[in-house]
């Protein structure tokens, strides 16, 4: 890396070949989210010979299989994120963390970085302290000499400069990253963010993985959170009864399911909407922005985002 700039690993087909070769190629380091397997690799190998620059995978703990740590390997970087910390790789491994304690877990286990995610984090939201408040109490707690990243609520050179006073290695960033030319969100999507004020931490689109995540609103936030923004209690207890069974389905069949998703209709998964994905997503699906979604004003090649965040 040649940039204190990491792009976040969007998974679903957000953040793919494409938006990951053009941040490393850039200076910073691009970030492949979590695919299936087979596709996966394919990416992989498209980046690679689209650029000789450093290249990060993004695998979710709930849904990576032997054969997502196997395809992973060929990057140079391994992400992982929500789950038990554990060395499933011979590359650099960092783990993202909500906590002072996950990441003191993380170092333990051998990671040899860890990512501290804020609360203001767009996407799924491990913990629940202020990306800040979390940076410092992390950096004391591992001691000044192991690598920590700062993530959640950046778009500007001079919030990433201020990460990087408070001891961050690197920002990581992913909204800014989303609203990009080479991301593979759906243009309907990348329209809302450009219009978003404001997000939403909810549980809503929890089928098969039932953990916090935040949004921008549409039609099936509208409906279905009025009186509660984390969702109706007992949709919670549905999505936290089958997620065993849901999380463990192959990723193809789950983004079958999602194409039957109707804002209508209360049963919501993870998958996001993506430019070749079912376009009912954009209503119907969550809709992931971060806090920092209301300073971005709209959409640009990601190696002007790369060099906008540089302090």
């Amino acid at each position: 890396m040649e940039l204190p700039v990491v792009q976040a690993g969007m998974g679903g087909g957000l953040a793919g070949h494409r938006l990951a070769a053009a941040v490393s190629a850039s200076g910073g380091l691009g970030t492949i989210g979590l695919l299936a397997p087979a596709e996966l690799r394919r990416e992989i190998a498209v980046v690679r010979a689209l650029s000789d620059k450093p290249l990060a995978v993004n695998l979710l703990l709930p849904f990576a299989r032997r054969a997502h740590f196997e395809a992973a390997a060929e990057a140079d970087v391994l992400v992982t994120f929500w789950g038990r910390p554990e060395r499933r790789t011979r590359n650099v491994w960092m783990h993202q963390c909500g906590s002072v304690q996950e990441a003191l877990e993380a170092r333990a286990a051998g990671a040899d970085a860890v990512i501290a995610q804020g609360c203001e984090a767009g996407g799924h939201v491990r913990g629940s302290m202020p990306a800040v408040e979390l940076l410092a109490a992390v950096r004391s707690a591992v001691g000044e000499d192991y690598p920590v990243l700062s993530a959640g609520g950046i778009a500007t050179a001079a919030e990433v400069a201020s990460r990087l006073r408070l001891g961050a290695e690197a920002a990581v960033c992913g909204t800014i990253f989303l609203m990009t030319d080479e991301s593979g969100a759906h243009p309907a999507y990348k329209e809302r963010l450009v219009q978003a004020r404001e997000t939403i931490l909810t549980e809503l689109f929890g089928a098969g993985w039932p953990a916090p995540h935040r949004v921008i609103a549409n039609e099936a936030t509208s409906r279905w959170l009025r009186g509660d923004p984390r969702g109706p209690a007992w949709l919670r207890a549905l999505h936290r009864a089958s997620a065993p069974v849901l999380s463990r389905a192959p990723l193809t069949l789950q983004l079958r399911l999602a194409g039957a998703q109707r804002a209508s209709r209360p049963v919501f998964g993870p998958a996001a909407a993506t430019a070749d994905g079912p376009p009912n997503l954009i209503d119907a699906g969550p809709l992931y922005a971060g806090q920092c979604v209301e300073r971005i004003a709209d959409i640009r090649p990601a190696h002007e985002r790369v060099h906008a965040l540089v302090p």
